[in-house]
């Protein structure tokens, strides 16, 4: 399920207060670009914001296309930061996402992105998102949680385990992590 989208409808959702914090959020940091095209703070406001909304696009509306075009977006503002600002390394949370999804995509899909500009990495997604959890600033627990699932999809049981197992320890009143571990436990006895 981890590229399949979540389950039920958008309308299950508080659909509303996250589509209007977000565009707020991009109005903002508008304002500040104005002013500095070069503000970095304003530059990962929007970066946070593409790729919130992709992942929203692609995995709770199921407008996949309309995801794929904000992963676009969002990651060439991460570049233009990272450019700017080479130690905003929550940048890489957006561009490890987008490569690593977009390079499990079936080589058809791929080929078909690939004319429009939309290029992925499977191998470049998963080290972009290592340096995310390694040295991310506001996105390190959350590229944590995505390199954890990653791993687990791509066979690497011991990288996920001791990525859950951080994760519970920090938030140890979230039971999700706790609960993945347990998968990832279950997952490597049956092998």
């Amino acid at each position: 399920k981890f590229l399949g989208g979540a389950q039920g409808s958008a309308s299950d959702n508080r659909n509303d207060e996250f589509l209007a914090a977000n565009h707020q959020a991009r109005e903002m940091a508008a304002q500040r670009l104005k002013v500095d095209p070069r503000d970095s703070h304003a530059l990962l406001v929007l970066t946070f914001a593409d790729g919130m909304e992709a992942d929203y696009d692609a995995l709770i509306v199921k407008k996949q296309m309309a995801g794929l075009g904000l992963t676009k977006q969002a990651d060439a503002e991460a570049a233009k930061l990272l450019a700017i600002d080479p130690t905003a390394e929550d940048a890489y949370m957006a561009l490890g996402a987008a490569n690593y999804i977009i390079g499990c995509l079936s080589s058809y899909k791929r080929a078909f992105l690939w004319f429009g500009g939309i290029h992925g990495d499977r191998e470049r997604g998963m080290e972009q998102l290592q340096r995310a959890a390694e040295h991310g600033h506001y996105l390190q627990p959350f590229a944590k949680a995505w390199l954890a699932l990653a791993s687990e999809r791509e066979h690497q049981p011991e990288r996920a385990r001791q990525l859950l197992t951080e994760l519970a320890a920090e938030f140890p009143n979230n039971p999700l992590f706790v609960h993945e571990l347990a998968l990832v436990d279950r997952a490597s006895t049956k092998r």
